[in-house]
């Protein structure tokens, strides 16, 4: 397991839909990974259906904040190859996706580094990773932290390089 598994695995919850389960989970998310704390204090003093209007404004209602980390590459990630490279390393470590989400769905990539130690999705994805972080800050929502928390682990993102 990477050094990073802990904060990975973490950073995976904090990008979900904050349900019930996750603000079950707030004070141990809080203790694990102490580089969220920004965003974990924030979502513990916002109130429950404020922290999940924004989770959908920002997400699911403002494409330029896709958590696909194919969207960052591809032209259109439901008829890119991209999703199906996600699937194959998932499957080559004996994971299966399951669930509603696209392989490439960023929760799912960070669960998987975490639990096989392998950040090469993510460090296949960074510039399109930085992309993100920065129009998370740009937008001003705490999200962008655990971006930037996740972007810190990674190696630089390669110069001129598309993603």
């Amino acid at each position: 397991m990477p050094s990073d598994a802990v904060l990975y695995q973490a950073a995976a919850l904090c990008l979900t839909y904050p349900d019930d389960d996750f603000r079950a989970r707030l004070a141990l998310l809080r203790e694990a990974a102490p580089q969220l704390r920004e965003f974990v204090d924030h979502a513990t003093v916002t109130a429950p259906r404020e922290l999940a209007g924004h989770y959908v404004q920002v997400f699911d209602l403002d494409d330029r904040h896709s958590l696909y980390l194919s969207r960052w590459r591809d032209a259109d990630m439901r008829r890119g190859m991209s999703p199906v490279r996600f699937q194959e390393a998932y499957r080559a470590a004996g994971l299966e996706l399951t669930g509603e989400e696209l392989p490439d769905f960023l929760p799912a990539v960070l669960e998987f580094a975490a639990r096989t130690g392998d950040t090469g999705l993510l460090t296949a994805h960074r510039d399109g990773l930085e992309r993100l972080r920065s129009r998370l800050t740009d937008a001003g929502t705490p999200y962008a932290s655990v971006l930037d928390a996740v972007c810190a682990t990674l190696p630089p993102a390669r110069a001129g390089a598309g993603g």
